[in-house]
Order: structure tokens, then C-alpha cells, then sequence
């Protein structure tokens, strides 16, 4: 009875979300800079913008960030991140306690809008970090922390909600010249009268490379 009593609300809860998406309820996150690693007991400031549709940019929030370490031999670390600079943007300082792999989920305090970065991994002061990861793989984290997961569908990623206001990208290549312009530019493919429209969200050389090598991957 139990079981099918928590089924029913997680459904319930699943069926609430989607309604708050129809009736305006989601929210664009984008990271201004995803770590590539963090270190113990050394504070990481990580500011990012939260963005109504994608587009309108959402002042006077309240976003917190939650840390979760992924072996659960330490406790959560949680920080709200204030109002920073430019309207719609904000700020959070974490520090984990220990080594490992931490799951950073930032709430933007806009309805349920949140994303769940994938696991960043922190170090020990003093210890050499990893291994740097392939440019896929970088571009992979991206597509979560820059806000591509909430609009675009792609099978690479899983974790977060999407309402699929953009194309499936799982199915698709594009040449890279083309996809380096767009993320640069997104108004060059704009179109009169479109409801949802992709933001520019100032992206770096570095990391549009590294989109265009996730998106065009081989294999898949």
C-alpha cells in the first residue's frame, strides 16, 4: 500500500511540474564558467544567470545550490547564491569537505526551475588533479551547465528535465562551421514569429569547440 501510495505521488508531483512548464513555469540556468575541478577546504565561487524561457532575464530570486557527495561519506553543502552584477544574475560560494566525486544541483528559486550538474570531481590541496577530459566529454558537462539540456533533447545526457521547446539534437550532425557561428550568434537562425528562441548566452571559443565535438560526436 505504501509503495503504491509514494508511486501516485511521485506522479502527482511528475504531472504538477509539467503543468508549471505550460503555463510559463520554466527557467533557462546558464553557468557562466563550470569548474574543472574543485579542491578541498577551498572555496569555489560559481555565478551563473536564470533566464525566463531563455530569454527574460529573472531578477529578485532566491537560488540556492546543493553539493552532494556522490559516495555519501560527507554531509550536503548548501549555499544560496545572491544577486551578482548584471539583472538576472547571481552567486554562490562552496567549499566540500572532502575528496571525491560532488553533484552540484543549483535551484534558481523561479517556480521548480533547477539543473544537476554532472559530478565534478575535488581534490586534496597539494594533489595532482585528473586526468583532463576529452573535448566530448567537456562538452557533455556543458550541455547541462550551460542550459542546453532544459530546451534540446539529446540521448548523451540524463538526469534533467527538458521541455523540448528545441530540436532533438540526439539524431543530428552539423557542420562545424555553421554550429561554431549559431552558438556564437544565435540570431542567425531566428525566425519571424518564433515562440521560443535560443538565447546568446556568450559562450567562449573553448567551449563552443567543445559543444560542437559533443554534438557531432562519432558512434552514436
Amino acid at each position: 500500500m505504501r509503495t503504491r501510495f509514494l508511486q501516485l505521488a511521485a506522479l502527482t508531483l511528475a504531472g504538477l511540474a509539467l503543468t508549471a512548464f505550460a503555463f510559463g513555469g520554466w527557467a533557462v540556468i546558464t553557468v557562466d564558467e563550470l569548474p574543472a575541478g574543485l579542491v578541498v577546504g577551498q572555496p569555489v565561487k560559481i555565478g551563473f544567470t536564470v533566464r525566463q524561457h531563455g530569454m527574460k532575464l529573472l531578477d529578485q530570486l532566491a537560488p540556492t545550490l546543493v553539493a552532494v557527495d556522490e559516495e555519501g561519506g560527507a554531509p550536503q553543502v548548501r549555499s544560496s547564491a545572491p544577486a551578482s552584477g548584471s539583472p538576472g544574475h547571481y552567486r554562490a560560494t562552496l567549499t566540500v569537505p572532502r575528496a571525491g566525486d560532488w553533484t552540484i544541483t543549483i535551484a534558481s528559486g523561479f517556480l521548480g526551475s533547477h539543473v544537476t550538474l554532472y559530478p565534478i570531481a575535488a581534490v586534496a590541496a597539494g594533489t595532482r588533479p585528473r586526468t583532463p577530459e576529452a573535448p566530448a566529454q567537456v562538452g557533455r558537462r556543458l550541455f547541462v551547465a550551460k542550459g542546453c539540456v532544459t530546451c534540446h533533447v539529446h540521448d548523451g545526457v540524463s538526469g534533467n528535465m527538458s521541455v523540448r521547446v528545441g530540436p532533438d539534437l540526439t539524431p543530428r550532425r552539423y557542420q562545424a562551421d555553421y554550429l561554431a557561428r549559431l552558438l556564437a550568434d544565435p540570431s542567425i537562425a531566428r525566425k519571424p514569429g518564433q515562440q521560443f528562441t535560443m538565447p546568446a548566452l556568450g559562450l567562449q571559443r573553448s567551449e563552443i569547440d567543445a559543444l560542437i565535438a559533443f554534438i557531432n560526436a562519432e558512434g552514436r
